[in-house]
């Protein structure tokens, strides 16, 4: 069985340009440039052959990927696709005193501490194992072999880790930004990266 799976971050919400901590427990829709991005991804992939939509809970991912829905693609959420919970943090904005924090929680896990989280949120390894729930689903689709998923930043960053067998500590190598793609396919058990941190889309946001 092969599948090619295309996993994007969601657009650009407000609670982005403002630094605010959003997370799993923050529901925020996209800004202007945020359907601007989204618009440029829908563009340069509107010819793609998606079989299905996959996205979090989240309004920021439904709305990323809306402009493929108006074709018929079908779309289900999965709560595995969910931001991390940074916990006291979200919605707060990013203080000195947060800052500090989230530096020695990111510190720790770089260090290999994937079951530490911030009060009241997830750890890496708890927010893997949601994850392979998702993961798992979705490779049990059998008619379904292009798939879009749209997620969000930290999270991709630690499903990438697993999906190609990169430990966990080492998300940060991951870069990301809004609407970035991994293109990534499935076979033989295993996953490859086809397409790395691919903006190509987005070059022409830049020069408007």
């Amino acid at each position: 069985m092969k599948k090619t799976f295309y996993f994007i971050r969601h657009g650009q919400t407000d609670l982005n340009l403002k630094g605010i901590v959003q997370g799993r427990g923050v529901d925020s829709p996209l800004n202007e440039n945020g359907i601007k991005q989204a618009l440029a991804f829908y563009n340069s992939y509107k010819t793609i052959p998606f079989d299905k939509i996959y996205t979090s809970t989240l309004l920021r991912t439904h709305q990323t990927v809306a402009p493929f829905l108006k074709h018929g693609v079908p779309m289900e959420q999965l709560l595995g696709l969910d931001e991390i919970s940074w916990g006291i943090y979200e919605g707060q904005e990013q203080t000195e005193e947060i800052l500090s924090g989230f530096e020695k929680v990111v510190a720790s896990w770089r260090n290999n501490n994937l079951d530490l989280a911030i009060e009241n949120g997830e750890s890496p390894n708890q927010l893997v194992y949601r994850q392979k729930e998702a993961i798992d689903y979705m490779l049990k689709q059998p008619d379904e072999e292009t798939i879009l998923v749209c997620m969000h930043g930290r999270a991709l960053r630690v499903l990438l880790c697993h999906l190609t067998e990169t430990p966990v500590c080492n998300m940060d190598d991951f870069p990301h930004t809004n609407t970035a793609l991994y293109k990534l396919e499935y076979s033989n058990n295993s996953f490859t990266i086809v397409d790395h941190y691919n903006t190509k889309h987005l070059d022409f946001l830049v020069n408007e």
